[in-house]
């Protein structure tokens, strides 16, 4: 076999070793049992060791030297080999491990912390986090302090992205959205849908959902977890959802949020299965499908009007007359405290907050101790009300538990691709809002099938959405389509 024969295997049976270990996260999150967390820790940072060893293995960097590539696949594949080389080789064997089993004994203690509203119980395993990841980034920096650190971990979710970038671009959006939102918040709000929905028929709705959208069941599935999520790839890539009797929304918008994310995975070229290609470009390529499954395709006023039919029949009549009722109850703009279940207007202001307060962790002019007290200030800042409980503020997410510092951003870049990508779309989609009516949303799936998703990481993420869009990202196109839906809403 050739160099690159030799490479490509190589790189197949590592791809493999991690959707193993994604099952062990995937499994920790769904159906384990509560007293196995400590176990399930020694067995992830096992796993991470073997990836480690696979990932820093000098035979690799060997063919890698001398692979030689003949086509774009291979091309592509040596590029983002030789970046996942460059990187292990830069990290002790211990730290990976010792970071792989942190956050997995963490995310025990931010559940519990949360369910307990328990900020003191959770500040010392996020301080351990916070430790080793800074570690991490002066390891792939090589620097100790500064930009560079934080620009080192937001390269594992966004590559050649830079935090100046990021805040350039939401200094950008900031004062648009802050004043869309002061003007629809002048305005008469619309009323919201009330009663007690079946958890098994919003179950029912949200898989009938998940399928108009083009989601493979016989390659996935939907279980419930306390932070919905996707995991897996290819031929076994799965959501989870939560569900509250007084709030359908929730598992309605979650289930196709996620199912954006699992229809990316499912849709890339199934030659790249099992091959550095055979997942999304970036995160925030990833969330730009999320977010427009979820939001310019699910919150749209034709497949609202679908919706609202269903959901009459699904829970025997609703508190809202019709379809522009409902509209206008899933668009509502209102206080809230919730990131996953903000509307879209305020959505990306959730993400700055984040955004500034994890750089100043990392760079280390926050404290860990003064955290909550800083999250709850800027949150009174930015929001115009105070954080009620913990559990509303600094722990309601999941990511710092996980070490995932420098994900957060790729949040609101996935919303601007998202909006760049619905211009787009519509231009080219002339029949989208009669498919929509009828609760099929394939003729935008489709699109952004053939576009963006079937590619996975044959490209880089700006030239993914650049050439699925003809041209060059901006923030614009998001920012119109926001001012454009709420202005007529709300009568502005």
């Amino acid at each position: 076999m050739s160099a690159m024969g030799d490479l490509l295997a190589h790189a197949a049976q590592t791809a493999a070793l991690e959707q193993v270990t994604g099952r062990l996260h995937w499994d920790q999150e769904t159906m384990m049992p509560k007293g196995a967390a400590a176990q399930r820790a020694e067995e992830i940072a096992a796993m991470e060791g073997v990836l480690h060893a696979r990932r820093t293995d000098p035979a690799l960097g060997e063919l890698l030297e001398t692979a030689q590539a003949e086509t774009d696949f291979e091309a592509s594949s040596l590029r983002l080999i030789s970046r996942s080389y460059q990187r292990a080789t830069k990290i002790p064997a211990r730290l990976a491990a010792e970071l792989a089993r942190t956050a997995s004994l963490a995310h025990g203690v931010w559940a519990k912390a949360r369910a307990e509203d328990d900020v003191a119980g959770f500040l010392p395993v996020l301080e351990q986090l916070i430790t080793l990841r800074r570690e991490e980034a002066a390891c792939l920096s090589g620097e100790t302090r500064g930009a560079a650190l934080y620009d080192a971990l937001l390269n594992d979710y966004e590559p050649e992205m830079r935090a100046s970038e990021i805040a350039a671009l939401f200094d950008a959006m900031r004062p648009r959205l802050v004043a869309l939102r002061a003007a629809i918040l002048e305005k008469p709000m619309p009323a919201a849908i009330s009663g007690d929905f079946d958890e098994a028929a919003q179950l029912a709705l949200t898989r009938e959902i998940a399928l108009a959208f083009g989601y493979d069941l016989d390659k996935g599935r939907i279980d419930l977890a306390v932070h919905p999520f996707s995991s897996g790839s290819g031929s076994d890539s799965r959501i989870t959802t939560r569900v509250a009797r007084d709030d359908p929304f929730n598992a309605l918008y979650s289930t196709i949020h996620e199912v954006g994310h699992a229809c990316y995975e499912q849709n890339i070229n199934p030659l790249y299965h099992l091959t550095a290609l055979g997942q999304g470009a970036s995160m925030g390529v990833h969330e730009s499908q999320s977010r427009i499954y979820e939001n310019q395709l699910g919150r749209s006023l034709p497949f609202v009007t679908w919706l609202y039919g269903q959901m009459q029949t699904a829970f025997g009549g609703l508190s809202t007359d019709s379809p522009a009722a409902l509209y206008a109850a899933i668009n509502r703009v209102a206080k809230g405290y919730i990131r996953t279940e903000a509307d879209e207007v305020q959505y990306n202001l959730h993400i700055m907050l984040r955004f500034d307060l994890e750089q100043a962790l990392i760079s280390g002019d926050l404290a860990v101790g003064d955290l909550e007290g800083a999250w709850n200030d800027r949150f009174m800042a930015d929001f115009g009300f105070a954080v009620d409980r913990p559990s509303h503020g600094v722990l309601q997410d999941v990511h710092w538990s996980a070490g995932l510092f420098g994900y957060f951003p790729t949040y609101a870049l996935g919303n601007v691709y998202a909006g760049c990508l619905m211009q787009a779309l519509r231009a080219d989609v002339l029949n989208l809002d009669a498919a929509l009516a009828q609760g099929n949303p394939r003729p935008a799936t489709d699109w952004l099938r053939e576009r963006l998703q079937r590619h996975g990481s044959l490209k880089p993420p700006r030239q993914t959405i650049e050439d699925a869009i003809g041209g060059p990202v901006s923030p614009e196109p998001l920012l119109r389509y926001l001012e454009e839906k709420f202005g007529a809403l709300y009568g502005l």
